[in-house]
């Protein structure tokens, strides 16, 4: 297969931009078809979006049936959640919009409010039978958010290698899957960022990792957040609180066999703390993890997995 027969595709999905990379020896253009997958899929699980599936059932519409898209978010929420100890909770949606990090409007922060809505978090609360959704409280509200981009990037990886396409990358939203090496042997490559506070553009990269047949992706508190009376506060709310979370990670990269386990563990870890994630990722050797943390000087420090040594290269010291 010739270099030549590389095939780009760009394009706006969810709030954001997506790339993708493959070589295809048919020169096949799958661009309207994974536009149409990308649709379908935000009609299922965006809470962004008015009519999706995940929005009826926040809303207590009646007779809400889920379809595929919702049913494996809602499984991998489960088993991340239980796998975490509760630090992921797809339940936090009334927090996050109290906050001022979701669709609604921020409310008046104030410790008789969190406790008000904390009532209602947990995904404890809620559960699948069939093809529709159960609660124990009528104001249980999902958020899949933490990992829909990362579900997003398999899915459409899954339709090209249905599709007979080898040699590819999918990034969504800074997610990534890469299968296959390129036809000249050389792995895909993937940055992680220096996690500064900048919510404007892409900060520079501080490593280097060479993708094959594994996804990437990263959570941080550089990119959402606000500051208010001097203080900062990131998005990454800790579920157990409702605050957002206090602890000295400022990024998490997870590597793993699929893209929805690397994001949604991405953002239990960044929850956890450095060391709560050590003992963690200790139990879960299938995850790789590169996480960038701060020490008491306030400079930026590293702790990485032990495997990761031989597909990562250190841009910065």
């Amino acid at each position: 297969m010739a270099q030549t027969n590389l095939i780009k595709i760009e394009g706006y999905t969810q709030g954001t931009t997506y790339h993708i990379s493959y070589y295809d020896s048919n020169q096949r253009d799958f661009q309207p078809e994974i536009e149409a997958i990308l649709k379908d899929f935000d009609q299922s699980v965006s809470t962004y979006n008015p009519n999706s599936i995940i929005t009826k059932i926040n809303n207590n519409q009646p007779n809400v049936v889920v379809d595929k898209y919702f049913i494996a978010c809602f499984k991998k929420a489960k088993e991340v959640w239980k796998n975490t100890n509760g630090a992921f909770d797809p339940t936090v949606l009334p927090l996050v919009n109290a906050w001022g990090f979701g669709p609604g409007k921020k409310q008046k922060i104030a410790p008789e409010k969190i406790d008000s809505i904390l009532r209602f978090t947990g995904f404890n609360l809620i559960r699948l039978k069939g093809k529709r959704i159960v609660k124990k409280d009528p104001r249980v509200a999902l958020d899949f958010n933490a990992f829909a981009q990362g579900y997003s990037v398999d899915v459409v990886s899954a339709f090209l290698k249905s599709n007979g396409v080898k040699p590819f990358i999918v990034e969504i939203g800074g997610e990534i899957f890469a299968n296959d090496a390129k036809p000249n042997g050389d792995p895909w490559k993937a940055g992680i960022e220096e996690p500064y506070d900048n919510q404007e553009e892409a900060n520079p990269s501080r490593a280097i990792i060479r993708l094959q047949n594994s996804a990437i992706a990263t959570s941080g508190n550089n990119r959402q957040y606000f500051i208010e009376n001097g203080v900062k506060y990131a998005h990454h709310l800790d579920p157990k609180t409702g605050y957002p979370t206090k602890n000295n990670l400022l990024s998490a990269s997870i590597i793993a066999p699929n893209c929805i386990s690397s994001d949604a563990y991405a953002t239990g870890v960044l929850v956890m703390g450095l060391e709560k994630a050590k003992l963690f990722l200790k139990k879960h050797p299938e995850l790789q993890a590169y996480l960038v943390y701060s020490d008491e000087q306030g400079r930026f420090q590293v702790y990485k997995t032990e495997k990761l040594n031989t597909i990562i290269e250190e841009v910065t010291p």
